[in-house]
Formats: structure tokens, C-alpha cells, sequence
């Protein structure tokens, strides 16, 4: 079981979604997301499947949740450096975000 230490080693901040493309190179259909997490940790790439949900134009400027401190993964020809965190709906993989429009980098606690 985990405990309230574990999850305090994650490191987990908001960030805008600041440009996406489709990922041809995934197994699964996904998007390359950058994100933008402000001035200390700056802006990083994910994979995201996502594609039920979403269309690409309607993600630039949502801010969502990351986590930061995962060390980066390589998913086909892309790395992959922070892990954009959401819900395993019926629909899809809805992403995480803040109720109200709060700073780049701002972490959850």
C-alpha cells in the first residue's frame, strides 16, 4: 500500500498546453503535447492518448495537471519528459485540470 510519503515524492504542478501535433509513430493513436510549466522547470514534452476526447486545436492554452519528476521515457522516436495526468473514463482519457486558471508551475499540495 502506498503511504502519504510516497505520494509526497511526486512532484506534481500545472502547466498550459502551449503546442500539439499528431503522433504518427505511436501504437496507439496519441498527441506530442508541449507543455508549459513555468520559469523554475520550463516546458516539456508528453505523449498523451488522448484522441478521443480532444482535437488538437482545442488544446492549446488548457492548463493540466503533470508529473515532473518521472524520469523521462522514450515512446517510438519521441521522449517523452513529464507525465500529463488524467481520467480512464468510458469516453476516454479525460485530462486533469484546475477548477480556476491558476499560475504556470503553481504544485498541487
Amino acid at each position: 500500500m502506498a503511504t502519504f510519503e510516497d505520494f509526497m515524492k511526486l512532484d506534481i504542478r500545472v502547466g498550459e498546453i502551449t503546442k500539439v501535433e499528431f503522433f504518427e509513430k505511436a501504437k496507439k493513436p496519441a498527441y506530442k503535447l508541449w507543455v508549459d510549466f513555468g520559469e523554475e522547470i520550463g516546458v516539456k514534452k508528453s505523449s498523451a492518448q488522448i484522441t478521443e476526447c480532444y482535437k488538437m486545436e482545442e488544446l492549446v492554452g488548457k492548463q493540466v495537471l503533470g508529473v515532473v519528476n518521472f524520469a523521462p521515457r522514450q515512446i517510438a522516436d519521441f521522449m517523452s519528459e513529464v507525465l500529463v495526468l488524467g481520467i480512464y473514463a468510458d469516453q476516454g482519457v479525460v485530462l486533469i485540470q484546475p477548477e480556476q486558471s491558476v499560475k504556470k508551475g503553481d504544485k498541487l499540495g
